[in-house]
């Protein structure tokens, strides 16, 4: 195996990483002051359908986190940047908050279905609306496949679940465009003057953060906050280049053992 590059950059997850909903991890405002006082680029990489980008800045602003608005690469990018070059009119089941970032793009008479994560859409109705879509030969397009993700109250649903039975009733395969997806990790490298191997992704996921990153040529390391379960280590094959308590955690062996 050839030598490891310096590293160049860091991606951080965000819900689960840094916050979960308006709670911050503790000590995690510090710690990203702590790691931006390195000779790294930082970029934030979220599946987050929950809410518009700018939403999402102005939760973690309210929070105490120094971000701007151009560090932040979403799955809800990806996913319009892949309608723009496809050309096509999407059902958005996707959640209100999110619509601002797909503002533009036609959704009259859909010839494509596009899913995030949606609660209030995902109904009988609209699930077999979109059933007979794609039966008619409309793409199915996942802006990610997380089985559940982490609020206050406990462990929720994902959108995966429900794009698997999409696939499962129309024989088809969706199209992912957020994490654990090569592309967009590579993305979200765009414009940092940095290879994968000069990268490492800090997140909560063991197969969409850590597991994807790996697959892309970065280093992993899991954190044990948000959705994370005991023995998720072992879910995934190389096994992540470290686990750690949490963020600031995280920040200090990268001060420390990768610079």
């Amino acid at each position: 195996m050839s030598a490891r590059r310096a590293l160049k950059a860091v991606l951080v997850d965000l819900s689960g990483t840094l916050h979960v909903e308006d709670s911050a991890v503790p000590g995690a405002q510090e710690a990203l002051k702590r790691l931006r006082s390195a000779p790294v680029t930082v970029r934030f990489v979220t599946n987050t359908t929950k809410e518009s980008k700018r939403d999402l800045l102005e939760r973690l602003t309210g929070l105490g986190f120094d971000i701007a608005e151009h560090e932040i690469f979403t799955s809800l990018t990806a996913a319009r940047n892949l309608l723009e070059q496809q050309q096509v009119r999407p059902l958005l089941l996707v959640d209100d908050k999110a619509l601002p970032d797909f503002t533009g793009i036609g959704t009259d008479n859909p010839n494509a279905v596009v899913v995030g994560l949606a609660p209030e859409h995902f109904h009988y109705e609209m699930m077999n609306r979109a059933f007979r879509l794609i039966l008619d030969g409309a793409p199915l397009i996942a802006i990610h496949k997380a089985r559940y993700f982490k609020k206050k109250e406990g462990l929720c649903l994902g959108p995966g679940p429900f794009v698997t039975g999409l696939e499962y009733a129309t024989d088809t395969k969706a199209t992912v465009v957020g994490k654990p997806e090569k592309t967009f990790f590579l993305e979200a490298l765009r414009g940092t003057d940095c290879a994968p191997e000069e990268a490492v992704m800090i997140g909560d996921d063991c197969r969409d953060d850590v597991g994807g990153a790996q697959q892309a040529g970065m280093r992993g390391i899991l954190v044990r906050t948000g959705k994370y379960r005991p023995a998720d280590e072992d879910k995934i094959n190389p096994a992540p280049y470290l686990t750690c308590e949490n963020f600031p955690e995280a920040v200090e062996h990268i001060l420390k053992q990768m610079l």
